[in-house]
């Protein structure tokens, strides 16, 4: 039995995930602090399909998924939805789409909250210390959108054939081409490139704040623990989180002690989770499971919120166009996979997403009546967004593929690639509650997708004009034999009432979950944090994930994730900076 000595440290991230790792790393700075990094899953150095970029499937439904699954949901049609996220050091940083979109500035502006900002939460973003962006001689990059000199890796990316098509499409249906929007977040309607997190054909992760070249000596990193619940203990009237009780893989459990501040970084479902156990939330559903209310904060596993993605796949007889074939003809799938392990190059070191763009959808959605009659304020449409941000993004595959039930392959020397429609600000809110007190059971998410008919109105809109790009496109109207699979007509669409049934047949995660312990003003009940990101009610505690999210960004989780846990870094160096002059500033 290990003494309370050894167990304690200065700071406890409890989550390696993309933030956590941020915030350890950062924390990690001054060698004078001792810091402990609690991940329940395993560590990421021997994970193949991490490192591997084309891998990502082969991470979930699997111990490197936390295999969550939504109940039936009304609103999709009485369907589940699988949730997947990395369960390993690293987190769903290590099996997303490695996709740098950051949103629109106004995004962060709307928060109204001090220091997030959209200048402010860009710069923790494109933290010079954090990114280092290579650039590609055809890439007109904002080259101060960018930092140079940081562990996390990015690039442009390469486009097959078919995605250079689709970018002419989009051009010639109204989103003109801006090279680097997606970084510059001032374009709320246009095409253009996504730098990814991948280099020399490699992934690049949160996992790299903490280890490899990045691995500093006051830094312990315990994986295959699940975090319990925060300890907490009086000092006056003061209640204060002091430590984290674990469960190990095998069985065992362990408390751990924080001399200075723990970080709860467990995400969108599992940071309110830990929280609940903790009794931290509201103390009607605690009293439900016999945990002891010790502040009831009634915003604790509410405003969930998430993108919305429908797939839709086209078939073409251009040869060349996608990359089916270095996966899915006759035996190519071995040689890619070869090139990869000896050359880490070709179809399987990078992410198989094509371009992207962002659209308003105003001028389409003005004579409806559900958009016309929609309360709104001055000066925003009825989903709340400015002129300045767009309701939806398009992105596109440059093969067949996606969830596990797109699992019709092009096998037979065949060729699909998909549009992608995704709804940003969905006015639908889901809840995260806990199913039992025990830490090893998954908390059930009820996402509550298409809740509100204007989601179901903006993202139906968003398919029917999607398809137009396909089908009438300058690059792609010449190119499509039909839907794929073939059963599958929605390419001959022409009505948004047609494409209904459709987004609530298929419409799915773009596992962009976020708000569960949401930051807000001292006058909001339902605020889970300050604009420090601390918890309310007690001192020593934060939380660092996009659960701290107020309001959902137009934009993809990522990078966010990134800014939150260089922010939450910066904020505790400051408070200690005050106390006691612990951390330099650089």
């Amino acid at each position: 039995m290990a003494s309370k000595t050894e167990d304690t440290y200065d700071y406890i991230v409890c989550g390696g995930g993309t933030s956590g790792c941020v915030v350890a790393g950062r924390l990690a700075e001054n060698p004078e602090v001792k810091i402990l990094l609690l991940e329940a899953g395993q560590h990421n150095k021997d994970l193949e399909n991490v490192h591997m970029t084309g891998g990502w499937s082969n991470n979930f439904d699997a111990e490197t998924d936390w295999n969550l699954v939504t109940p039936p949901m009304a609103g999709v049609d009485n369907r589940q939805v699988k949730l997947s996220r990395g369960r390993f050091l690293g987190g769903s940083s290590g099996c997303n789409g490695t996709l740098c979109i950051r949103g629109n500035k106004q995004d962060y502006d709307d928060w109204g909250l001090e220091g997030w900002s959209g200048e402010e939460f860009f710069k923790a973003m494109r933290k010079k210390q954090s990114e280092t962006f290579h650039p590609k001689p055809w890439f007109k990059a904002d080259k101060e959108s960018h930092g140079y000199s940081g562990p996390l890796h990015t690039e442009p990316h390469d486009l097959a054939p078919i995605s250079q098509l689709l970018l002419d499409s989009y051009a010639s249906q109204g989103m003109p081409l801006h090279h680097d929007m997606f970084s510059t977040g001032d374009v709320a309607q246009g095409c253009g490139h996504v730098p990814r997190t991948v280099y020399q054909g490699l992934r690049t992760t949160g996992a790299d704040f903490v280890t490899n070249k990045n691995h500093r000596g006051n830094i312990t990193i315990k994986t295959d623990t699940t975090v319990d619940k925060i300890m907490f203990t009086k000092q006056g009237a003061e209640t204060c989180a002091s430590g984290v009780a674990t469960q190990t893989s095998d069985g065992r459990t362990r408390t751990y002690y924080a001399r200075k501040e723990i970080i709860i970084s467990g995400g969108a479902y599992c940071s309110p989770a830990i929280l609940l156990r903790s009794g931290i939330g509201p103390k009607a559903e605690l009293d439900l499971h016999d945990i002891p209310c010790t502040v009831d904060l009634p915003g604790v596993g509410k405003n969930l919120m998430d993108h919305l993605i429908v797939f839709m796949f086209y078939e073409t007889e251009k040869k060349g166009l996608t990359n089916d074939h270095h996966v899915y003809h006759g035996s190519n799938f071995d040689k890619t996979y070869e090139e990869w392990k000896t050359k880490k190059s070709g179809f399987l070191s990078t992410f198989p997403f094509g371009s992207f763009a962002f659209a308003r959808l105003d001028e389409r959605l003005k004579d409806e009546p559900l958009w016309k009659n929609a309360p709104r304020q001055p000066g925003r449409d009825p989903m709340g967004l400015t002129p300045f941000q767009p309701n939806i993004e398009f992105f596109s595959t440059e093969c067949y593929g996606g969830p596990k039930q797109y699992d019709q392959f092009p096998i037979d020397n065949q060729h699909a690639f998909s549009m992608i429609a995704e709804l940003f600000a969905p006015k639908s809110r889901g809840s995260v509650t806990l199913k039992s007190a025990d830490a090893l059971e998954n908390p059930v998410v009820d996402c509550n997708y298409l809740a509100d008919p204007l989601d179901l109105l903006v993202l139906s809109e968003a398919c029917r004009y999607g398809n137009e790009v396909v089908m009438k496109g300058a690059g792609t109207r010449d190119i499509v034999k039909g839907s794929w699979p073939s059963n599958l007509k929605h390419h001959s669409y022409t009505t948004r009432e047609e494409w209904v049934p459709y987004v609530k047949e298929h419409a799915t995660t773009c596992y962009h979950a976020a708000g569960t312990c949401a930051m807000g003003r001292k006058d909001d009940r339902m605020a889970v944090l300050d604009e420090k990101l601390q918890v309310r009610g007690v001192s020593g505690l934060r939380v660092a994930d996009c659960s701290v999210m107020p309001t959902l960004h137009g934009g993809h989780t990522q990078m966010p994730a990134y800014g939150i846990g260089e922010k939450c870094a910066d904020l505790i160096k400051e408070t200690w900076r005050m106390a006691g002059n612990i951390y330099p500033r650089i």
